[in-house]
């Protein structure tokens, strides 16, 4: 009986040929080399090696430490790689050349993928902005009035963001509760997640000139699952007049993993129906139908189960937030990187934040160590998520991570 192959995947694993994310890896022989890769199954292919021992054209692109120049190559370079990564995967005559370049997870050491440029995150879900709003507006309305005439977000802080694994330190900031008499300083006492999904620039911008709608696919690479954690008490204290800072510029973490647009095709769907009308660079009448990806997101706390967040129910789509944060002429860089703001649905089980989970912390949930109103010294969270492909597959978009450890 022939050796079974890395290559020979067991049928609907979410890491088949039809996904192949891009992700960056170190051995252990050489742990300060980093080699850009592919995911394919419970192993990464060394994609610059790959593209050497084949002598392919791209190895100027993929024998790289980032995924940068990828990045910045274009769509066009993105779709022939990717065609060229397929056909190694699959075709057995590479098979020779490509399985003694093949690498266990297990046996590898996984880092940021990419170098950030900017991050901004928005505020996309109408299902979280109205329990936020219901929360801390109880007797006002709960979408403030231009909720649902613009993408709102924010700048955050590129240098925080950090691959999946990363420890997560609590971070101290003032805060003040209403009937407290000043601010204090010290840990936050109300440490939380938010389950996003992120998008991940490629092709750059001019100054100067905004990118419409129909330019998205041409811009933006892939997407990647992400957390933004948050300090609830901090942001409550410092938000007004200018928005979130120290709250939630301490840590942003994203998955190992960035999956191309092009394996999500089969998960592109309809956004919820607006119920006003949109300014014209907003406007995606006619094009909605392919607007939303219906990605399923887990969320799970020291091994259990909190919260299924469904990404299809986001009101604004990733390409109308690329379309207004670049409306002003803002530019966009290469490795810019943009949240879609927390994923949260119309049931209670589909919250993706412990604010709404546990209503500001009155409604504690029960887990096997205890009650959690907020996140406790200790806790692991893992946000894990997948979006349908062809033919009835899944496309796995891997895991973030991140365990909270006491304050410096």
């Amino acid at each position: 009986m022939p050796e079974h192959s890395p290559l020979d995947l067991t049928e609907g694993d979410p890491f088949g040929p039809h996904n192949l994310p891009y992700g960056v890896f170190s051995t252990a022989d050489e742990p300060g080399r980093r080699r850009l890769g592919v995911r394919i199954g419970g192993h990464v292919l060394d994609a610059g090696a790959a593209a050497h021992a084949l002598g392919s054209p791209y190895a100027a692109l993929l024998d790289r430490p980032s995924l940068n120049p990828l990045l910045a190559a274009g769509r066009t370079a993105w779709r022939d790689v990717r065609r060229a990564l397929t056909a190694w995967v699959t075709v057995p005559a590479h098979r020779a050349d490509i399985e003694p370049l093949l690498h266990p997870l297990d046996a590898v050491t996984l880092h940021l993928p990419y170098e950030v440029a900017d991050y901004v995150d928005f505020y996309a879900s109408e299902h979280h902005a109205t329990n936020v709003g219901r929360i801390f507006r109880p007797d006002g309305d709960a979408l403030t009035p231009n909720w649902k005439h613009l993408p709102i977000g924010y700048h955050g802080r590129a240098g925080t963001v950090v691959v999946s694994g990363t420890d997560v330190v609590r971070p101290s900031g003032q805060r003040k509760a209403p009937a407290d008499p000043a601010p204090v300083f010290g840990p936050s006492v109300k440490l939380d997640i938010e389950a996003e999904v992120g998008f991940l620039v490629g092709t750059p911008s001019e100054l100067g000139r905004p990118v419409p709608l129909a330019d998205f696919r041409e811009h933006v690479f892939g997407l990647t699952l992400l957390n933004d954690w948050s300090a609830r008490d901090v942001q409550a204290w410092e938000y007004v007049p200018l928005g979130p800072f120290l709250g939630k510029s301490f840590q942003t973490s994203v998955a190992a993993w960035v999956t191309p647009l092009e394996a999500l095709d089969a998960a592109r769907t309809a956004p919820p129906a607006r119920d006003l009308p949109l300014l014209p660079y907003l406007d995606d009448a006619g094009e909605e139908e392919q607007g939303g990806f219906d990605v399923r997101i887990t969320v799970e706390i020291n091994g259990e189960v909190v919260a299924e967040p469904p990404f299809s129910t986001m009101y604004w789509t990733a390409a109308q937030q690329l379309a207004h944060m670049t409306v002003n002429g803002a530019s966009l860089r290469t490795g810019d990187l943009y949240g879609s703001g927390t994923v949260s649905g119309p049931e209670v089980n589909q919250r993706g934040s412990l604010l709404e989970l546990t209503w500001n912390g009155r409604d504690a949930i029960e887990l096997a160590g205890g009650k959690r109103t907020f996140l406790e010294d200790g806790d692991e969270v893992v946000l894990t998520a997948w979006a349908p492909g062809p033919d009835g597959t899944r496309v796995g978009l891997g895991e973030v991570r991140g365990r909270i450890v006491p304050a410096a």
